[in-house]
């Protein structure tokens, strides 16, 4: 009896095992993942972290991940980001890295405390995604709207004045004391005015024309929160 419950646990060890082998092949295929010490000192990365971070996995052990810091975050994004996992808790949050190359990426970080039987904090375990496509949509969604922003105002300061020059000239000829040459004048007047709408409702033509497909699909896929 005592045999065959060996036999069941070590069978269930060896399948334990392979079965953390193959999440920990599923997880470097598909994650950058990461692993520090108490104090933050790296003791292990996966070749996904390496290849987006430009750097060795000799040259990224013993270091802090300070190593990839972008200098995007102010000093009290990780402030905060150090306060929750030594609390014992799991930060997850998005981070803008610097790779070994200079070119920048960024990564959606879940950081979790690993704690011995006593309860001590004896690592940080990372696992972390790549977001530079949405990044990237954001960004262009964004420069999008300040370019439609910038339009609505040209919109509202080069058609206001035509317009309000029409108005005016156009009360004029509703007067019947006007002389051949004040008249002459006048159309004049109203000539360049049309000639300015015409000129700038072209322009707007051109850029909605210009407006492509991505800035829909990009609203669609990432609506403002």
């Amino acid at each position: 009896m005592i045999k065959f419950a060996t036999y069941l646990n070590t069978s269930s060890r060896k399948l334990l095992v392979r079965l953390l082998g193959a999440y920990k092949l599923a997880l470097d295929l598909h994650t950058i993942c990461s692993i520090t010490d108490a104090q933050g000192v790296i003791i292990y990365v996966n070749q996904k972290f390496c290849q987006i971070s430009k750097y060795s996995e000799n040259e990224l052990l013993g270091q802090k991940h300070k190593i990839v810091n972008s200098g995007h975050h102010p000093p009290h994004f990780f402030r905060e980001l150090w306060q929750t996992i030594t609390k014992g808790d799991i930060w997850e949050g998005e981070v803008k890295c610097k790779a070994k190359d200079g070119t920048y990426f960024w990564l959606h970080s879940i950081i979790i405390p690993l704690k011995d039987d006593d309860g001590t904090i004896v690592q940080y375990f990372s696992l972390r995604f790549s977001i530079d496509e949405r990044k990237q949509a954001e960004n262009e969604r964004h420069r999008r709207i300040k370019e439609l922003e910038d339009m609505l105002f040209m919109i509202s300061h080069n058609v206001r004045q035509p317009v309000t020059n029409l108005v005016g000239l156009v009360n004029l000829l509703e007067s019947k004391e006007n002389s051949e040459e004040e008249l002459a004048t006048i159309l004049a007047y109203i000539k360049e005015s049309a000639h300015a709408l015409d000129d700038f409702t072209r322009e707007l033509t051109s850029y909605i024309n210009g407006l492509d497909m991505k800035l829909i699909n990009d609203m669609r896929d990432y609506p403002l929160s």
